[in-house]
């Protein structure tokens, strides 16, 4: 989970209207000049053109439809992927004012007053137990591969990790990675749409199937082992761990989209849409490459429930890859 947090288009035009009846009052008050009897008939001058000549040392006003409009600018029609843009927008801003306010210093505190060893002890151990939800999802996707492996690293470390504490698993000889995955990446496997785009307190960036998805994975544990995965004892230490390791695991990446992206709240939707495109994607073994380089501050992803530390990028495919902490 990573912290987590805004729009018109108005467009005024025209000529004032005293301006256009003083033009045609001195058109009014102006006699036409003689013209010679042996000079061609002269073209006819313009209402614009008379009420300059009648107005000594002040410029011609140009014909109302002429003058310049008045543009007020804003962010302007929403996409259909983001037809809540106004709300999400506001709920951006509202959660990068808390994350600068709060969670930010906690995030810093807990990293210098927390040893490494310990906070990547935590880390894994949350991590650890995402894992059956991984294996469950790379069976109901038809990788029976990769659930054993899966299934082979939780067993890894649950036993010789301490309870996962420690991520043996990952070294030699074992040489089994964390690999991400859950309910949004089956839904998206078997075609499901994301839907509209939200930005969420607590959650980030999601659409309507990821958030589904994510719904799920959270309800597994509590409902398949009950205590203590469903008591607010351990909830909301858990919460809180995740939060704070995502939170220094991004930290540099954050900084950077805010002092250069000119529309950070635009920069944060695009990447997470491509993002979770290109997970999706290669799911089916097709592999794309991203247009969008800088990541933005995201919350948790459906694929990566809880960190593992040190925390890893959320999926093989290119994306956001926190530092290790």
């Amino acid at each position: 989970m990573i912290v987590p947090a805004l729009i018109s288009v108005a467009l005024l035009a025209g000529a004032p209207t005293d301006a256009a009846q003083s033009v045609i009052a001195s058109v009014q008050e102006t006699p036409a000049p003689a013209q010679p009897t042996t000079a061609p008939p002269a073209a006819p001058e313009t209402s614009g053109a008379r009420s300059a000549a009648t107005q000594e040392g002040q410029p011609a006003q140009p014909p109302a439809e002429e003058q310049d409009s008045i543009v007020v600018t804003g962010r302007g029609s929403p996409p259909p992927t983001d037809p809540l843009q106004d709300i999400n927008a506001k709920t951006f801003k509202v959660t990068q004012d808390v994350d600068k306010a709060v969670v930010a210093p906690v995030a810093d505190v807990y990293e210098n007053g927390i040893p490494r060893p310990i906070r990547r002890g935590l880390g894994n151990f949350l991590s650890n137990l995402t894992e059956p939800v991984v294996f469950l999802n790379y069976l109901l996707q038809l990788k029976p591969g990769k659930a054993t492996e899966t299934l082979g690293r939780f067993t890894v470390n649950t036993t010789i990790g301490i309870a996962g504490l420690l991520d043996v698993a990952k070294k030699k000889p074992f040489n089994l990675p964390y690999r991400p995955n859950g309910f949004a990446n089956t839904f998206g496997y078997y075609g499901i749409k994301p839907g509209p785009y939200f930005y969420l307190p607590l959650i980030g960036p999601t659409t309507l199937r990821d958030l589904t998805g994510t719904l799920i994975d959270k309800m597994v544990l509590p409902i398949a082992v009950g205590s203590p995965f469903n008591k607010p004892a351990y909830a909301i230490p858990a919460v809180v761990i995740s939060t704070l390791n995502d939170r220094i695991g991004i930290d540099t990446e954050l900084r950077r989209m805010r002092a250069e992206s000119s529309d950070p709240y635009a920069t944060t939707r695009e990447y997470y849409l491509e993002r979770r495109h290109i997970e999706i994607e290669a799911l089916h073994g097709r592999h794309i490459a991203p247009t969008l380089s800088s990541p933005p501050p995201v919350q948790q992803t459906p694929a990566r429930q809880a960190p593992e530390a040190p925390l890893a990028p959320t999926t093989p495919a290119p994306g956001l890859t926190p530092q290790q902490n």
